[in-house]
């Protein structure tokens, strides 16, 4: 975790401020993943972390949704010699697209950047289910202290506790305070 965390510190992508995150919480802290993504060496050694746990794991399949999954099913994919695909939304829904097929049968892995709420992860799960494939194992880069659990081996690589709150509870907003809302998809205010 160490290491792990001498990565992120490095290339700057723990940031503080006022952050609206993804899930739509508001935090004084936010990873920036795409700081350490933009590192293909440094991504190589995190897959190579998440190869080490999935050793004993049948994998058929990598899967991540976007934005956040597409570098890391790719990076997980290529070391484990799979295929590795993305969903995308469309209509505010994951799918896949672009020709990806998910078999019946085949055993996936869930690839994601940072897990808050695990809401990105679950739609990609019920997404594989839906097609037919079996989620084997998760994986993320970073855990924000959630209490996400798949019901599948779960992997981050990283765990920090940050607090998050609704808009409401907000400290931050409550004392007027700018916000900052670095997340890829539209957001929920």
């Amino acid at each position: 975790m160490t290491e792990i965390r001498k990565y992120f510190d490095e290339v700057g992508a723990v940031l503080s401020g006022h952050f609206q995150l993804t899930s739509g919480r508001h935090s004084d802290t936010y990873i920036q993943c795409a700081r350490v993504l933009e590192n293909p060496n440094v991504t190589e050694k995190l897959a190579e972390y998440w190869c080490q746990l999935l050793s004993n794991i049948e994998v058929d399949l990598v899967i991540g949704p976007a934005v956040g999954g597409i570098i890391l099913s790719y990076e997980l994919g290529r070391q484990m010699k799979k295929k590795a695909i993305f969903a995308e939304r469309e209509d505010g829904k994951l799918t896949l697209r672009r020709s990806f097929q998910i078999e019946p049968g085949e055993k996936v892995v869930v690839v994601e950047d940072v897990v808050t709420t695990g809401g990105s992860v679950w739609e990609t799960m019920e997404l594989v289910k839906e097609k037919g494939g079996e989620v084997v194992a998760v994986c993320t880069l970073v855990d924000r202290g959630s209490n996400f659990n798949p019901g599948v081996p779960y992997f981050p690589l990283l765990k920090v506790q940050v607090d998050s709150f609704t808009k409401e509870q907000c400290p931050l907003c409550q004392k007027g305070v700018p916000i900052t809302a670095p997340g890829s998809r539209g957001l929920k205010k």
